[in-house]
């Protein structure tokens, strides 16, 4: 029998799936990252006491410069993942808090604005350096493999919306 990981060593975490009007999913490459798999959905920390959703719409804003959304759907309950061992090293030279990995609740928005309201220039951290629209269906094989699993799990929840 295994027990439950203590979710006091995931970071709160938010992930958003953003649907064009076609069914196909919005992707950025990871500014600064080596291929292959540097494509990936906005995702970010929720800040102590923020709402998940309120932390999903601001996650999206500050990636993607999107504000122009309408609420499909949400993840039940959190969905996690575990840092590899070489990233939580990183953590501890930076100084970071040396979580185990991440609990995550993910939502899927309609994109009801104009292609040029997405600006990745939008925050001063920059997390993308470009984007396209794609398949759901790709997502698996388009993020770096520690965080397959998770993926894998926002696709089946988040298939019907797709195309």
């Amino acid at each position: 029998m295994t027990s439950a990981p203590d979710l006091s060593l995931y970071r709160p975490n938010v992930g958003v799936v953003l649907f064009n009007a076609g069914g196909k999913v919005w992707y950025g490459r990871r500014h600064a990252t080596e291929g292959p798999h540097n494509w990936q959905f906005p995702q970010g920390g929720v800040d102590k006491g923020e709402d998940v959703a309120a932390a999903a719409l601001r996650e999206l804003q500050e990636e993607t410069g999107v504000t122009s959304v309408e609420l499909l759907g949400r993840t039940e309950g959190e969905i996690l993942y575990d840092f590899p061992a070489e990233l939580m090293a990183q953590h501890l030279r930076e100084k970071r808090k040396p979580w185990n990995g991440q609990r995550q609740t993910w939502f899927a928005f309609r994109f009801t604005g104009d292609e040029a309201e997405i600006d990745l220039n939008q925050h001063e951290e920059v997390e993308f350096d470009a984007w396209r629209w794609g398949d759901l269906s790709e997502a698996r094989d388009l993020i770096v493999p520690f965080k397959r699993a998770a993926y894998e799990q926002v696709v089946a929840a988040f298939a019907k919306y797709a195309a």
